[in-house]
C-alpha cells in the first residue's frame, strides 16, 4: 500500500510546481488529488471565468485544502474540564465559553493564529525602508475611486468590523522611524515614534512567540458592547436590557470624559460612529420587541437575547450584503448566500430548517461548530489583508437633502468636510453638527477609494493615534509606513511566500503582478529588482484585480477561509442558532433581516425610499437600476 501511495505521489509531482512539493508531501492521498485539480485550474483556466456552479466547486475544493493546511494554532490551549454549553446560552463579555472544548478560544487577550508559517524578518525590518515604500509606492497622488460599486458606508462598515475583531497588544517600548534623505522632503513626518507589537512567549517549539488580540475575535459585536466586563458596564443602562445612546437620534452617548460611549472607540471616525449608533438603536429595538412579546423577561435576559440577535444581524449583513458588493460577481453572490443559506436557498431553509450539511443547508445552523481541530482565532495574515485605508477619501462630500433628488435619486453637493475633522473627539463634534441622516445619505452617495498603488490618503501619514481607551497619544504617526513595518515585525510573509503558503502561483517578474509600466519601474527600483522582497501590502495593491472584485485574488483567498471560519466555529451560528437560544421572536428578527437597507428602513423609514436608488446600501446610492437576469444564478456563465 505504501509503495502504491509513493508511486502515485511521484506521479502527481510531475504536474505540480516545485513551490508546492513540500506541502504536498504532508497531504493525504485524497487531498493530493484535490490539490492537483485546483493547481491545474490555476495554471490553465481563470477560475472566475468558469460557469458559476463549476466555480463554486473549485472554491469548495480550495477552501477544504485551506481548512486542512492553513489553520495554524499559536499558543497553548487551556487545559480544563469541558463546560456545558447550556450553562452559557449567551455571549460572554470577554468572549469566553463559546467553544465547549476550549473555554478561552476567541476570548480577549488570546493569541492571533496564522494561515501560513511565520517568516522572521527581524533583520529586514528596514529593507527597503518603510518610509521609502510608503512615499514611492503608496502615497496618494490623485484620488482613485471604485465607480458606483462601493461607497463610503462600505468603507465605514469594514472599519466597524475591524473594531469588532482585531487589535494587537502593544509593548511599552517605542520604536522610531526616520525618513531617509531620498524621500524626506516628500514625507509629512520626517520621523515618528510608535509602540512595537508585544511579543508573548507561546510555549510552542515551532512558534516561540506570538501576538495577543485585545479585542474578541468572535462575531459578537464587541464594537458596540466592548471586549470585557468593564467596557460592557460602561455601555449598558441596566434597564430593559438596553444600551446607552444620545437623546439626539442617531448619535452615540458622550461620557463626562468627552469620549463617545461604545464598545470600541479607538482610532475611530464619524463613519464608524454612525454605524455603532445605528446598531445600538437596533439592539434597543430588539429589546422593545422582546419585552412586548415576553413581558416576564428581566433586564439581563433581554440584554443577552438582544445581543445574540444584533450580532447575528451584523454577521448576516456582512456575509450576504457587504461581501457581495465587495466581490461583485454572480459566482460570489451565489457563494456567500450558500454560506448562510446553503445551495438549497433561503426559501427552502425558511420552510424546512437546516437540512443536510454545510453545502446544502449552509454553515449557519449546523448541528455542531467546526474548528477543524484548531482553536478559533483570527490570524496575522487576516490582519494583513484587511489593511484597506486607501478606501478612505480626502474629503467627505456632504449632499443637499433639502432639495428634490434628480435622476436615480442623485443629490447636489452642499459642502465638503476634510477627513481630519471627522476623526476622534473632533469627529464626534463635527458629526453632531452634520447629523445622522445627512452623514449617512452623504456617505451613501460618495464612491470610496480603490485599493491600488498611489492611493493611500496623505492625511493618514500625519495621524494622531490613540490609546485603547480612545485618548490621543502625543506622537503623530505615518500610518502607511507603519503598516509596512507591522507586517514585517509580526513575521507575516512577503508577497511571494504569502502566495506560496496559500497554494497560489508566485510571480517571477513584475509583469506577472501588473501591466502598469510606471509601477513596474518603481517596484523594480524600490525592491532592487528582487520580486521575493515585495511587501505583502504593496503586492495586494499592485495586483491585477479580477473583474468585479474590489480586492486582490490573494486577499480573497484569506477571505474564503476566514469568512467561513467566523461562522462555522461559533456555536451561536451553529448548534445554538435556534429559537430556544434566540427566542422565537429574536430568531424571526434575524431570519427576516437581509441587508443594511432593512436596518436603515427600521429606524429611518423614509431614508432609502427618498435617497437610495441602488440595490444595496453599500453601492453608490444613485446607481442606475440593475437589469434583471432571467437565467438562474447557479447556471450563469461570466461575461
Amino acid at each position: 500500500m505504501t509503495t502504491i501511495s509513493s508511486f502515485l505521489s511521484d506521479f502527481l509531482l510531475r504536474f505540480i510546481d516545485k513551490d508546492f512539493h513540500e506541502i504536498l508531501s504532508r497531504m493525504t492521498l485524497i487531498d493530493r488529488f484535490l490539490f492537483l485539480i485546483v493547481h491545474t485550474v490555476d495554471k490553465m483556466v481563470a477560475w472566475h471565468k468558469l460557469p458559476v456552479f463549476l466555480g463554486l466547486v473549485y472554491l469548495g475544493l480550495r477552501r477544504h485544502l485551506h481548512q486542512e493546511y492553513n489553520l495554524i494554532n499559536v499558543g497553548k490551549s487551556p487545559v480544563g474540564i469541558r463546560f456545558n454549553p447550556s450553562d452559557y446560552p449567551y455571549r460572554t463579555a470577554d468572549g469566553k465559553f463559546n467553544d465547549p472544548f476550549n473555554e478561552g478560544a476567541g476570548s480577549q487577550n488570546s493569541f492571533f493564529g496564522r494561515n501560513g508559517p511565520a517568516h522572521d524578518q527581524k533583520k529586514k525590518l528596514l529593507k527597503p525602508d518603510p518610509m521609502v515604500v510608503a512615499t514611492k509606492l503608496l502615497a496618494r497622488r490623485k484620488f482613485i475611486d471604485t465607480g458606483k460599486q462601493f461607497n463610503i458606508i462600505a468603507t465605514s462598515w469594514i472599519q466597524f468590523m475591524i473594531h469588532d475583531w482585531i487589535d494587537h497588544l502593544e509593548d511599552t517600548h517605542q520604536i522610531e522611524l526616520v525618513a531617509p534623505r531620498e524621500v524626506a522632503n516628500k514625507c509629512p513626518l520626517k520621523s515618528f515614534r510608535f509602540y512595537k507589537t508585544k511579543e508573548v512567549p507561546t510555549g510552542f517549539f515551532d512558534t516561540k512567540t506570538g501576538s495577543l488580540n485585545i479585542r474578541t475575535p468572535w462575531w459578537d459585536s464587541s464594537v458596540i458592547y466592548g471586549s470585557n466586563a468593564k467596557m460592557l458596564e460602561r455601555v449598558r443602562t441596566y434597564k430593559d436590557g438596553k444600551l446607552k445612546i444620545s437623546s439626539e437620534k442617531g448619535l452615540l452617548h458622550v461620557g463626562e470624559d468627552g469620549l463617545a460611549v461604545s464598545g470600541d472607540v479607538r482610532n475611530s471616525w464619524a463613519g464608524v460612529s454612525v454605524l455603532q449608533s445605528l446598531f445600538v438603536m437596533e439592539h434597543n429595538s430588539v429589546c422593545d420587541a422582546l419585552k412586548k412579546e415576553y413581558p416576564d423577561l428581566e433586564d439581563e435576559d433581554l440584554y443577552r437575547h438582544a445581543r445574540l440577535v444584533t450580532s447575528a444581524v451584523i454577521a448576516k449583513i456582512h456575509t450576504i450584503d457587504w461581501t457581495v458588493e465587495l466581490l461583485k460577481t454572480d459566482m460570489l453572490r451565489a457563494g456567500m448566500r450558500a454560506n448562510w443559506y446553503g445551495l438549497l436557498g433561503k426559501k427552502f431553509k425558511d420552510a424546512f430548517g437546516h437540512v443536510g450539511g454545510s453545502v446544502l443547508g449552509g454553515l449557519v445552523g449546523l448541528k455542531k461548530p467546526q474548528n477543524h481541530g484548531v482553536p478559533y482565532s483570527l490570524t496575522e495574515e487576516f490582519t494583513s489583508v484587511y489593511r484597506m485605508h486607501p478606501l478612505l477619501p480626502d474629503d467627505l462630500i456632504l449632499r443637499d437633502t433639502k432639495v428634490k433628488p434628480g435622476t436615480n435619486k442623485s443629490l447636489p453637493v452642499a459642502s465638503t468636510v476634510n477627513m481630519g475633522n471627522l476623526i476622534g473627539r473632533k469627529g464626534e463634534t463635527t458629526l453632531s453638527e452634520i447629523g445622522f441622516t445627512n452623514l449617512m445619505v452623504s456617505m451613501g452617495h460618495q464612491a470610496c477609494g480603490a485599493l491600488e498603488l498611489w492611493n493611500y490618503p496623505e492625511w493618514l501619514r500625519d495621524l494622531v493615534p490613540q490609546d485603547p481607551d480612545g485618548r490621543d497619544r502625543p506622537d503623530h504617526v505615518d500610518l502607511a509606513a507603519l503598516e509596512i513595518y507591522r507586517d514585517r515585525e509580526r513575521s507575516v510573509a512577503r508577497y511571494n511566500d504569502f502566495r506560496r503558503a496559500l497554494f497560489l502561483i508566485p510571480i517571477s517578474k513584475w509583469e506577472d503582478l501588473t501591466d502598469d509600466k510606471e509601477a513596474i519601474e518603481v517596484l523594480d527600483d524600490v525592491y532592487g529588482g528582487d520580486v521575493e522582497e515585495l511587501d505583502i501590502m504593496v503586492g495586494l495593491m499592485a495586483e491585477k484585480k479580477i473583474k468585479g472584485f474590489a480586492i486582490s485574488e490573494t486577499a480573497f483567498v484569506i477571505f474564503l477561509l476566514m469568512a467561513t471560519r467566523r461562522l462555522e466555529a461559533d456555536r451561536f451560528f451553529t448548534s445554538n442558532f435556534n429559537e430556544e437560544t434566540y427566542t422565537k421572536k429574536g430568531f424571526e428578527w434575524v431570519n427576516t433581516t437581509e441587508s443594511l437597507k432593512d436596518v436603515l428602513d427600521r429606524h429611518y423609514s423614509d431614508m432609502t425610499d427618498k435617497w437610495m436608488n441602488s440595490e444595496s446600501a453599500f453601492s453608490v446610492w444613485d446607481s442606475p437600476p440593475v437589469k434583471e437576469n432571467p437565467i438562474p444564478l447557479y447556471l450563469r456563465i461570466p461575461a
